[in-house]
């Protein structure tokens, strides 16, 4: 009678036994599962990230008999545009910055590239300006006593390529002003000739 219960006592041991091993293998299955659907979804976001990075780049040539050159650069990044202008061949002192409302600088005097990019047909202003402003009035920049200026500002009322007019830069000019904007003037800000001008387009 011992010996069967000790039979007995043994299979289940090793039934308990064979059961948790198991349960570990699931277990350990479902732990690499989870940690490479953990790695694929890193690696998915990282493409989504790269994928929302835009950028366009162009040259600034000079206008009105000026000097006036440079290079801009509009780069997107989840949904805010950074925009940096580098300017040569200014006279020194204060000058102005808009975007335009057409990428067409082919007039000698920059005058091709129309008025002041204003798709919600607001009043010029100073950017952000509760009274309100221009999506193109970028505002003033200083050149130093060699003409050099350099503008740079980060924004979400800007996009480059999207579906909405009201923020899509693409096909707009940078022109570059012989004084500065007064920003109360109406509707440009009385900053004078347009001495540099390059269409935002991207190649």
């Amino acid at each position: 009678m011992k010996r069967i219960s000790l039979l007995v006592l043994f299979a289940a041991t090793t039934l308990f036994v064979s059961c948790n091993d198991g349960n570990k293998k699931d277990s350990d299955a479902d732990e690499t599962m989870t940690e490479e659907n953990m790695d694929s979804d890193v690696e998915e976001t990282d493409m989504k990230m790269e994928e929302e990075i835009k950028e366009v780049t162009f040259e600034l040539e000079s206008k009105s008999n000026s000097s006036a050159t440079g290079k801009v650069s509009f780069v997107e990044t989840n949904g805010q545009v950074k925009m940096t202008a580098k300017i040569t061949g200014l006279e020194p002192g204060e000058h102005a910055i808009h975007i335009h409302e057409k990428a067409d600088c082919s007039a000698p005097d920059g005058k091709s590239a129309g008025g002041h990019w204003n798709p919600t047909f607001d009043k010029h202003g100073q950017w952000g300006d509760p009274e309100g402003y221009h999506k193109g009035d970028i505002g003033n920049f200083m050149a130093d006593e060699n003409g050099d200026g350099t503008v740079s500002m980060t924004t979400d009322e800007w996009c480059i390529g999207c579906d909405d007019e009201k923020k899509n830069i693409l096909g707009k000019s940078i022109i570059v002003h012989q004084g500065a904007d007064d920003f109360t003037s109406q509707p440009s800000g009385a900053a004078g000739a347009r001495v540099s001008c390059g269409g935002i387009i991207q190649m």
